[in-house]
């Protein structure tokens, strides 16, 4: 399917120089390589001419898949460019370093991620430790093997979270943003943008998958939007941003108006061209869902010399606050204790609240999070 049909809009063409500059002559490491952001990076990386590529995943199909088809692309056009598939886990800072260093990484593109809504929900632990201990894990080992640019692929679900997944991705901003401040080696980049037309676990494929099967399509609201970008443009936007940010910017990709789930049911409909009668029912919000999703917290977004690439204004957490709740979080993973780290996420001053028609989580002490823990830095976790 032409996913372009279903936006609506023009696709900005990419600036060559914004494109080249982090990736032209570097060796380039992208973690997640084999999702839908990560290998789609992985593509327009290779049209900028790395020294290295590094595709660093968990998954070994996923893995194998992307370098299957890279290597298949470089025999195509004869280009020379090394390639190397990493299995590994983001968690791993000794692994991860030891990949840094052997490889002389310059620029990362950070894209591994618990990201299905609803599956977080229900692996909370996980997300955590993946999420937010991941993310910090690799950005401290960035710094230690001095990596020049860090960027992370945020998510829309970080504004005003109302779900385990945007706390936690708000979260790793943070943390970015304090590395930031303490250090001026590593240039970390923060890019948030909606749902991509036709990703994993996405209301795509699903549609799709339904229509196949002759319906219904369900759609949890009929008010419900999101805003949708390809995942090509994307790919090319969190590049772009890259590299026009200075150290802990987070960056907000326009992407246009937001569209009705349902009249996205209803176009999918069109476009299969199927001769049956496709019903839509409406199933009801999920847990941690949204009606509608915002790009920024602050309300002052500035321009960039990009005309889809804002800048938003963000609060940072005082690095000491920060270590207090990382220390908390790592005891309740460790106790794989959901509740209170639920309990905990609800405390932090990333917006997170619960929306009205769900519980909220086991009512336990709030102050958790507020101890002094031997003023630890944030490079003790």
């Amino acid at each position: 399917m032409e996913f372009a049909k279903l936006l609506n809009r023009n696709v900005t063409e990419p600036d060559t120089y914004l494109m080249s500059k982090n990736i032209a002559e570097h060796n380039v490491l992208v973690t997640g390589a084999g999702g839908t952001i990560g290998s789609e990076l992985c593509r327009k990386i290779l049209s900028y001419n790395p020294k290295s590529l590094i595709l660093f995943e968990l998954s070994e199909y996923n893995l194998y898949s992307i370098e299957h088809e890279i290597k298949a692309y470089l025999a195509q056009t004869g280009q020379q460019t090394p390639i190397f598939a990493i299995i590994g886990n983001i968690q791993n800072k000794t692994h991860f370093g030891s990949v840094l260093e052997k490889h002389k990484v310059h620029t990362i593109y950070h894209a591994a991620a618990h990201k299905h809504v609803p599956m977080v929900e229900n692996n909370i632990v996980e997300a955590v430790k993946n999420n937010v201990f991941g993310t910090l894990s690799c950005a401290e080992a960035a710094i230690e093997h001095q990596v020049a640019n860090f960027t992370l692929i945020s998510t829309d679900k970080a504004v005003r979270p109302t779900n385990v997944m945007g706390a936690t991705k708000r979260l790793s901003e943070l943390i970015l943003q304090a590395l930031s401040i303490q250090q001026s080696s590593t240039c970390f980049t923060i890019v948030r943008f909606g749902n991509v037309l036709g990703s994993s676990g996405s209301v795509i494929p699903l549609f799709l998958n339904q229509i196949q099967n002759g319906g219904p399509l369900t759609v949890t609201h009929p008010d419900i939007t999101r805003y949708f970008m390809l995942v090509s443009e994307a790919s090319e936007l969190v590049i772009q941003a890259s590299a026009i940010g200075n150290s802990g910017q987070v960056f907000v990709l326009d992407m246009g108006e937001p569209i009705k789930i349902h009249d996205l049911a209803k176009n999918i409909i069109k476009l299969t061209q199927t001769k049956q009668d496709i019903q839509i029912v409406f199933s009801g919000l999920r847990s941690g869902e949204k009606l509608f999703e915002e790009l920024l917290i602050g309300e002052n977004a500035s321009n960039t010399i990009h005309p889809k690439i804002k800048s938003a204004t963000e609060v940072h957490i005082k690095p000491e606050r920060l270590n207090q709740i990382l220390a908390s979080l790592k005891k309740y993973c460790q106790l794989m204790d959901k509740d209170m780290l639920k309990t905990i996420l609800l405390a932090i001053p990333t917006g997170y609240k619960i929306p009205k028609h769900q519980k909220s989580p086991t009512k336990a002490a709030e102050q958790v999070c507020s101890h002094h823990h031997d003023g630890q830095s944030l490079e003790g976790h």
